[in-house]
């Protein structure tokens, strides 16, 4: 008897009895067609659809695949059609519990499995990133051999994460967020077809749109609330899920916000505003409510880097590189875990002394230069790297500040018609105390009035 000690139980019971199974289960695909989203790799010709064996070129030449995507979006799902369309034995293993011992075990069971009935392995792999280089390393003569066809999945950029012998060696597929229309064509099928809900309730309007926002781009996420709110309407014999019982089922209350709309600039602004005026748990209010409206981490984000030189500058100068960090962060991990880095960003600036001067000074300066205050580039300024240009009086004059005490020279910068003119005017807040200090010695010294 062959052994398969890796697949899950829990597809046996479904073939046994599908309504014991989780929504998100009964709804998987099983063909290509019936994959919402990934459109750019489903198109007719393209490597995922070889893979399975579609089209004149017939299966792709890769022995191993890797998707990589954000969670929730398919990937477990794309290698269980791939097993299916191309009638393979299909066997999972995640990264996080399985070690060595258990992917030579899938090997072996493998190599008896085409030996001995002639059958071909899928090897599902979740979580590869969480595989040491070790331990991607024993993966590397199964793939050689194709002994199985692997098929890796990573929420982390494989060119970090992933060896590269076994990179160069495999398909690398990048999978999209899934859009809200992808989940609602998702939704619209688990509702109507029998192995779903098959038409017991009906889902309006406004349960929908607060369901996307719990999904937040993960249909994982939203089926299983779906699922939830769909068991307590039927309990409570009522035709609908309402929006009172979504909230209820899901034990998540909606947030009253529209990311198309006024809401979304009106919350936005909240928050900026509550950092510039300190109010840290009113910036963190308004931080929750953006985060369960499903919006963009990446739009609060920017947000949070605009406000670290807009309102704190100097007065901080640690803020706009936490900020900037905060973005990276954001930009690598996604929700849910970005709304800690979100967190962390907000609390520093919210708490951060505060100064405007950077963008009053830019503003000053800009407003300067459109009214026509240029002027000519004083002749010492200009580039001398040529030949001709002292005849001219370019560079002429210049003083190398490296080559005074202090290396603040004294000489002229500013165009005529603007020398001397003042556009920063530090505060004497936070750490841009010193920066006024600084600044007064500076144009001291380069009016000629003293050492710097």
């Amino acid at each position: 008897m062959e052994p398969d000690l890796f697949t899950a139980a829990a597809e046996d019971r479904q073939e046994k009895d599908p309504s014991s199974s989780p929504l998100a289960v009964r709804m998987r695909p099983r063909t290509l067609d019936e994959v919402v989203g990934q459109q750019h790799l489903l198109k007719p010709g393209s490597p995922l659809r070889r893979l399975v064996g579609e089209g004149a070129g017939g299966p792709a030449g890769a022995s191993s695949v890797i998707l990589w995507g954000p969670p929730g979006i398919g990937k477990t799902t794309l290698a269980y059609v791939v097993s299916q369309a191309t009638q393979k034995r299909f066997v999972e293993l995640s990264a996080i519990t399985a070690g060595v011992k258990e992917v030579r075990a899938v090997i072996e069971g493998a190599k008896r499995a085409a030996g001995g009935y002639g059958k071909e392995t899928v090897l599902f792999l979740d979580e590869i990133h969480r595989f040491s280089k070790a331990q991607q390393d024993t993966l590397l003569p199964a793939v050689e051999n194709r002994w199985v066809t692997l098929i890796a999945a990573t929420t982390e950029n494989p060119y970090f994460s992933i060896i590269s012998p076994l990179l160069s060696r495999s398909l690398l597929l990048t999978l999209e967020p899934l859009t809200d229309e992808d989940l609602s064509a998702l939704m619209r099928r688990a509702l109507t077809e029998e192995r779903g809900l098959g038409g017991a309730v009906t889902l309006p309007a406004d349960a929908e749109a607060h369901l996307l926002r719990i999904a937040g781009g993960d249909a994982r996420r939203a089926l299983t609330a779906l699922e939830a709110g769909a068991g307590s309407a039927i309990a409570k014999g009522e035709a609908e899920i309402t929006l009172q019982t979504l909230e209820e089922a899901v034990d998540r209350a909606a947030v009253k916000y529209d990311r198309d709309g006024d809401q979304h600039y009106d919350v936005a602004s909240a928050l900026i505003k509550s950092i510039r005026g300190s109010d840290v748990d009113a910036a963190l209010h308004y931080l929750a409510r953006m985060i369960e409206a499903g919006e963009d981490p990446r739009f609060i984000a920017r947000r949070l880097m605009i406000s670290a030189s807009e309102d704190i500058g100097l007065a901080d100068p640690t803020a706009l590189p936490l900020a900037v960090a905060a973005a990276q962060a954001v930009a690598m991990i996604g929700f849910p875990e970005a709304a800690l880095t979100l967190s962390h960003a907000t609390i520093a600036l919210a708490l951060a002394p505060k100064s405007n001067t950077a963008t009053t000074a830019i503003g000053a300066a800009l407003a300067d230069v459109r009214a026509g205050l240029t002027g000519p580039v004083p002749a010492h300024l200009r580039d001398g790297h040529y030949k001709g240009a002292a005849k001219l009086g370019h560079a002429v004059g210049y003083v190398y500040p490296h080559d005074v005490p202090g290396a603040v020279a004294a000489q002229q910068y500013a165009p005529d018609e603007l020398h001397g003119k003042r556009y920063y005017e530090p505060t004497r807040y936070g750490a841009e105390a010193r920066y006024a200090d600084v600044a007064e010695m500076v144009r001291k010294r380069l009016r000629g009035g003293g050492p710097a």
